[in-house]
């Protein structure tokens, strides 16, 4: 799998960041998650990871064609949102060695790869009930 590098909110040599791949998907690379009281609150698969990102991350997918990174439904892949303006996001664990060679991952980092189309459902609009429809 190739990356192509789309940002990252941090300082040099930290992440959060933000890739896409040749796959039609992202990698989100985030911090690991310690805080038991935030573990006890995710359910995370055996083949998944959780990763904390700061919301903004996500306004580097400008640089992938899309219009907007301003998420506006905090849904799957998103399964938690912190007080400190951080997004906890689930995903596969990345496990491709080529794209794994690509990134710098220090030992308190992990990454996981997201569908795109996963990613793009967080920049709509939530449409909400449809009160047009007749009873």
């Amino acid at each position: 799998m190739r990356l192509r590098f789309l940002g990252k909110n941090s300082t040099p040599g930290d992440s959060p960041t933000l890739y896409a791949s040749d796959q039609d998907s992202y990698v989100v690379q985030g911090w690991k998650i310690y805080a038991n009281d935030l573990l006890m609150k995710l359910e995370v698969p055996d083949d998944h990871t959780a990763v904390e990102v700061p919301v903004e991350l996500f306004e580097h997918l400008t640089k992938d064609g899309v219009t907007s990174g301003a998420i506006k439904r905090f849904t799957a892949p998103i399964v938690f949102v912190t007080d400190n303006g951080t997004c906890i996001v689930q995903g596969p664990v990345m496990r491709d060695a080529e794209a794994l060679s690509q990134m710098r991952l220090p030992d308190y980092e992990d990454c996981i790869e997201v569908p795109r189309s996963s990613v793009l459902a967080l920049l709509e609009e939530s449409s909400g009930p449809d009160h047009q429809r007749p009873a």
